[in-house]
């Protein structure tokens, strides 16, 4: 009798979802665009990651600033205009630019003067846009290699270069460092002549040939000391991380808990409506009812699983590289929450109305917490602690673990064992709660 009970109302919930065909495009057609449009951002798909706009307010018109400013125009990663001051300003602060670089005046000889000795080192002021500070540790990194080739270029082959040793040799004979031994002070004269004479050699030849220094000698200054191999490390060796695998992962999982709200609506309508005093005097239980109105939602939560993912598995070239049997569990288990949320929300709501929002304000915390819109590895690492309460980040890593990560069927038990607790959790306090009239 009770399994009768079961998948009779399974057969009428089904009936119900598939008699309005809005909804049912709705269900199925608006998580397959928010993920494809997600998967599209994220994935470097389109046209390739964009160029920070970097702006450059040059005070100095010097050889180095120069070099350092077509230094980083040829960065591939950046897009530089040259601007003024005033200009930059305004740009950033209106999020026209992420970045603006302004090079003081006398930068090139203050900088060339500090390569060599502990001068008061110039300053460089970036003025960025607060909402992009990832950029601004991207850019100073990239300033960074670049100012170190434009100075150490003009320190060792420009004449600035020259003049600034000669300074320091006049300086060293003249008033020497109390700090500094008589056989250290030797050795840094005999460091700085030698700089000198290559200078003087590079400069008098360029001159005699009629060369420009500049491309005598080591004419890229001091570069990087080692070059990076990068791999990214997913299933499969030579595959390639697909970003659309995350992004209909999340949106499957953010709509199948909006189904789960409609569930919980439903049920709050009906006991509005006094059907659920009705089946009181029907010779059928509780649990009976309540069991079939919770399969009911998870059979209609897996098929929104089923056809999103199948969506992007089509189109967008999503591989389970895990495990099959992982992937189906952690979707059957991901769709039991989902479907014992909703009876959850049945039972602690007392109006459709005042409901509604409360769940939808629920729902959208849970989906933001538990990274289905952006990977939960972003956030503040307290954070992410936190959302390993939240069983939507468990049902979103579990996705993951099974697609793109290409993890085996031990990466699917975790997530399923607690997936299938906060279910049974659900389930115990809407039973608990559970009234059979209006509240």
């Amino acid at each position: 009798m009770g399994l009768r009970v079961i998948l009779a109302t399974v057969k009428k919930d089904l009936k119900i979802f598939f008699s309005d065909r809005r909804a049912v495009m709705v269900s199925f057609l608006t998580p397959i665009a928010i993920a494809s449009f997600f998967g599209f951002l994220f994935s470097g798909s389109g046209s390739g990651t964009s160029k920070i706009p970097v702006l450059v307010a040059d005070r100095d018109n010097s050889v180095v600033s120069e070099a350092l400013i077509k230094g980083l125009g040829d960065d591939p990663a950046l897009k530089v205009d040259e601007v003024n001051e005033a200009i930059a300003r305004e740009k950033v602060r209106k999020g026209k630019a992420t970045v603006a670089v302004v090079i003081p005046k006398g930068f090139g000889y203050s900088s060339t003067r500090a390569f060599f000795n502990s001068a008061e080192k110039p300053e460089l002021r970036l003025l960025y846009d607060p909402s992009h500070s990832a950029e601004l540790g991207m850019v100073r990194g990239i300033l960074t290699q670049y100012v170190m080739q434009s100075v150490s270029k003009e320190a060792f082959t420009g004449s600035t270069g020259r003049d600034v040793t000669n300074e320091l040799l006049k300086n060293l004979k003249s008033s020497p460092s109390p700090d500094m031994s008589g056989e250290e002070r030797k050795a840094l004269e005999k460091l700085l002549g030698g700089v000198r004479d290559w200078q003087n050699r590079v400069l008098d030849d360029s001159a005699s040939k009629g060369k420009d220094a500049s491309k005598a000698g080591p004419s890229e200054g001091l570069g990087m000391p080692f070059t990076a191999n990068e791999e990214a490390v997913t299933s499969r060796v030579g595959v390639k991380y697909n970003g659309y695998a995350h992004s209909f992962g999340g949106m499957a999982i953010q709509f199948i808990l909006f189904a789960a709200i409609e569930l919980g609506m439903g049920i709050l309508d009906e006991r509005e409506k006094s059907l659920w005093k009705r089946f009181m005097v029907a010779p059928v239980s509780r649990s009976s009812l309540l069991m079939g109105k919770t399969a009911g939602g998870a059979v209609i939560a897996m098929m929104i699983l089923f056809v999103t993912m199948g969506f992007g598995m089509v189109v967008f070239g999503i591989q389970v590289d895990g495990s099959w049997i992982g992937f189906l569990a952690i979707c059957v288990a991901s769709a039991l929450m989902a479907s014992s949320l909703g009876l959850f929300i049945a039972a602690v709501g007392r109006t459709t109305g005042a409901t509604r929002g409360i769940s939808i304000f629920a729902v959208l915390t849970l989906v933001m917490l538990g990274g289905a819109w952006v990977p939960a590895f972003l956030f503040p690492a307290w954070l992410q602690k936190v959302t390993l309460l939240i069983p939507v980040r468990w049902a979103v890593d579990g996705i993951d673990a099974m697609t793109w990560r290409g993890v085996g069927l031990q990466g699917a038990i975790t997530p399923v064992v607690v997936l299938a607790a906060f279910t049974a959790l659900f389930v115990l306090l809407a039973v608990w709660r559970f009234k059979w009239g209006e509240a």
